[in-house]
């Protein structure tokens, strides 16, 4: 798999932020080169899960409890503007985005589990004449192994890869990226790499690209209209700021280096063969429940544990924060 092939040659490419919440923004980064440096007309969506605090409900959104999008296929929205959470008017990154770009983005419910969002993206892909899936992570939390310090987002990531798996099977082209290395502070640089590695080791390294000044001044005016922190930080990254940081009000730290300010693409199903363990458990869990239930059996406490348990804690007058002191937000 060759990711500058593919990208050269796609002309409609639908990149996905696959972490929930900022992650569009860092989908935005691939988005762009294609538009700017390729002359293709990407669509950009990510997953309908905007995290604490921000949506004040634990967990993800199904398509039955958000207004104003349009529908695509099964599970799959296309969003605007308006695109909210019905029950609180909360808008997604999405909905941001698409005002940021004047376009409309896509939503994807990954409450069914891998099979469902593979299943609707690829018919999606069919109803937006997209000749390309790309799935992007921020941070490279997606190729843990479940068990790292640091990890606390690995259900949405391995739901997300596993269908991106599941499409390559039916014969679909994919590929997947992880956006800012290490800018989310779950994973080290040590870490990242190793993980990256044995994807190599497997074949499944496609390219690795660097941040453009074009593709930078695009990314500096979405981070000013889509909430995010993790994405901001691959842009400090590519100023050159060095060293030690923090993000999630000081409670999650990172060290900035010009590793953030890159894109490593891979093939998605190397990475599930090797690194990405949590992705390998969860193919075929019938739904998000059981994806999660799935990394328990591993041993692996998941960001929908930590959403839940931190609005348990705020309902008992606690600080909701989980047990590693930390808030559940992304």
């Amino acid at each position: 798999m060759d990711a500058d092939a593919l990208l050269a040659a796609a002309r409609s490419p639908l990149v996905i932020g696959i972490g929930g919440g900022g992650d569009v923004v860092g989908a935005l980064a691939t988005a762009e080169a294609c538009r700017l440096h390729n002359g293709a007309a990407p669509i950009l969506g990510g997953v309908a899960w905007e995290r604490l605090p921000i949506d004040p409900a634990p967990g993800p959104r199904g398509v039955e409890e958000i207004e104003g999008g349009e529908p695509l296929a099964a599970g799959i929205l296309s969003a605007g503007p308006e695109t909210r959470v019905r029950a609180s008017g909360v808008h997604f990154a999405e909905s941001h985005m698409a005002r940021f770009l004047g376009e409309r983005t896509v939503l994807v419910d990954v409450l069914g589990g891998p099979r469902r969002v593979a299943a609707g993206l690829a018919a999606a892909r069919e109803a937006l004449g997209a000749d390309l899936i790309v799935l992007v992570d921020v941070g490279g939390d997606v190729l843990g192994h479940g068990h790292e310090p640091g990890l606390t987002s690995p259900l949405c990531d391995a739901v997300m890869l596993a269908a991106g798996g599941l499409l390559q099977e039916e014969g679909h082209p994919v590929l997947a990226a992880v956006f800012g290395p290490t800018c989310d502070g779950e994973l080290t640089a040590e870490e990242f790499l190793a993980r990256t590695a044995e994807v190599a080791v497997a074949g499944g390294l496609a390219g690795v690209r660097g941040l453009t000044p074009p593709v930078a001044a695009v990314l500096e005016q979405a981070v000013a209209v889509v909430p995010t922190e993790a994405s901001a930080q691959a842009l400090r990254c590519f100023r050159g700021e060095l060293g030690p940081t923090a993000i999630r009000s000081g409670e999650r730290p990172l060290v900035l280096s010009p590793l953030g300010a890159t894109t490593f693409y891979f093939d998605p199903l190397a990475a599930i063969a090797s690194a990405a363990r949590p992705a390998a458990s969860v193919r075929d869990a019938g739904s998000l429940e059981r994806a999660n239930d799935r990394l328990h059996e591993l041993g692996i406490r998941t960001e929908l544990d930590l959403e839940r348990a931190a609005r348990s804690d705020e309902a008992a007058g606690g600080s909701g924060r989980d047990a590693r002191g930390r808030s559940a937000a992304r």
